[in-house]
């Protein structure tokens, strides 16, 4: 099942490690209309938070952003996910380790995976990283909300350990990287 984008947004499905961080980052982007993290890629319909961390589920966990291509284009939304987790450390993000913390892109026409094996290349271009990519360009597949409480969990929680000492910085080397490009 693809993600269709409604009126002039396009859908983005990206796995970067812990769906908290990725939907952190983003959310501030400006052109991001909404960011939900979720489930995708595995063979368990309507998959919980306790399956996909016993890592037999096949799912990873991502963020489902909703864009305005007019403001983000789907590339330097690409460049930006890029920058803001590293994409060469298979099954794992710092100490987040599992399946489930894959690096990838969903794409969802054929359109957004040229772009994503064109900025791909270009990040391998440019020698960003010491490592060689192991982001995963995979085919749509159905994405699955995450529960409730997993929605903007960062900004809801910010005392929690791991939002301090994980997500914290992370946002923060992101809002300097980016300052340009922040909706706020």
């Amino acid at each position: 099942m693809s993600e269709q984008s409604s009126g002039n947004t396009e859908v983005a499905v990206l796995g970067g490690g812990c769906f908290w961080c990725v939907e952190a980052v983003l959310a501030d982007l400006r052109g991001v209309v909404s960011v939900l993290p979720g489930y995708s890629g595995g063979h368990v319909e309507h998959p919980t938070y306790e399956q996909v961390c016993g890592k037999h589920t096949g799912h990873i966990e991502v963020a489902r952003v909703e864009f305005d291509p007019a403001v983000l284009s789907y590339s330097d939304l690409l460049r930006v996910f890029f920058a803001t987790h590293d994409p060469t450390t298979p099954g794992r993000q710092g100490n987040d380790v599992g399946p489930q913390y894959e690096s990838a892109i969903f794409w969802q026409n054929d359109a957004q995976r040229q772009q994503a094996r064109d900025v791909m290349a270009e990040v391998e271009a440019q020698h960003v990283y010491d490592a060689p990519l192991v982001t995963q360009l995979r085919e749509p597949a159905a994405f699955w909300p995450a529960e409730d409480y997993h929605r903007n969990y960062f900004s809801l929680h910010p005392e929690q350990g791991y939002c301090q000492f994980v997500i914290a910085p992370k946002v923060a080397k992101f809002r300097k990287q980016f300052q340009d490009r922040l909706a706020r």
